[in-house]
């Protein structure tokens, strides 16, 4: 066992290596490309993702994984960071083992969080390197005008001030932040374990908004449905999560969206569908909602 961190942009956890298609090959190089990956794959590839469970979840720049094995050229790993039933540790599954790099050198540092949905990492000589997604925190060495200097598995490097925030010097989001954060998604294609600004399912979705707003949740819908603070359904309010299960909301926790408010949640609903602003009035999901979890706290 050994800790690594991620050295791409994002990177995509898969069921095992068996699970990568042809058409995946963008997403699983030294340099993935996700833009390209997803914008090659039809309507029905982009479904199989799920109805095959190809994927497991994402991981991004900088964050640690716990890697289990090699075997050949892809890594068993389990990531720390989304707390899963699956593995006391951490979420687990395979990446390419060329993802991977160093553990990080930089622990102890203060952390920037990218802000805007991507923000372009330069290296040392400000030649661009790749684009960063929202939620990617990165090891600060200091702050140079209109850019911050930051440690990364690509080595140092600058962001743009305007593309990040400094998490640790404010207070954590409050519901209503939350909701602001997650609005600015609308219409971002869902992605099956989707963890990045390029795509989410419906529990990366509030995990990384929670998480970008300074709360670590589990992953999934179903671990994170018996976590935080329980709250009446008539009581709930906005940033708080709604939590839908099959068998009018008996059954299995399938869904969740983050409260809006007014009756409304904001969501990333299935594949092929994109983040959605939804009445719950009249809807299925009025008559699947099984538990409303609220994980920030009043500042």
């Amino acid at each position: 066992m050994q800790i690594k961190r991620v050295g791409v942009p994002v990177a995509s956890v898969w069921t095992d290596p068996d699970s990568v298609r042809p058409i995946d090959a963008p997403a699983v190089t030294a340099r993935p490309d996700i833009a390209g990956w997803l914008a090659q794959m039809t309507r029905k590839q982009t479904i199989d993702l799920c109805d095959e469970k190809r994927l497991q979840t994402q991981v991004l720049f900088g964050d640690d994984v716990i890697v289990d094995d090699i075997r050949g050229n892809w890594a068993k790993v389990v990531v720390p960071s989304q707390a899963s039933a699956k593995d006391t540790r951490g979420y687990p599954g395979w990446v390419p083992a060329v993802q991977l790099s160093s553990p990080n050198l930089g622990a102890g540092r203060e952390k920037v969080m990218v802000q805007s949905k991507q923000a372009l990492f330069k290296n040392e000589n400000q030649l661009p390197v790749f684009s960063l997604s929202f939620g990617t925190f990165l090891d600060l060495i200091d702050v140079q005008g209109a850019a911050v200097r930051v440690d990364s598995p690509a080595g140092t490097g600058y962001v743009n001030t305007s593309d990040v925030i400094f998490p640790f010097r404010r207070p954590k989001d409050t519901g209503e932040e939350i909701v602001a954060n997650a609005m600015r998604f609308l219409d971002l294609p869902y992605l099956w374990s989707g963890m990045s600004a390029y795509g989410y399912d419906c529990s990366g979705f509030s995990y990384s908004m929670l998480r970008a707003g300074g709360y670590l949740i589990p992953r999934d819908a179903d671990d994170q449905s018996v976590k935080g603070r329980e709250i009446p359904k008539a009581e709930m309010k906005p940033g708080d999560l709604l939590y839908f299960a099959y068998e009018q909301g008996k059954g299995y926790v399938h869904h969740v969206g983050i409260y809006a408010g007014d009756g409304k949640m904001v969501h990333s609903p299935t594949p092929g569908k994109k983040v959605s602003l939804t009445e719950l009035a009249g809807t299925i999901f009025e008559e699947e909602l099984c538990t409303v979890r609220r994980y920030w706290k009043e500042n």
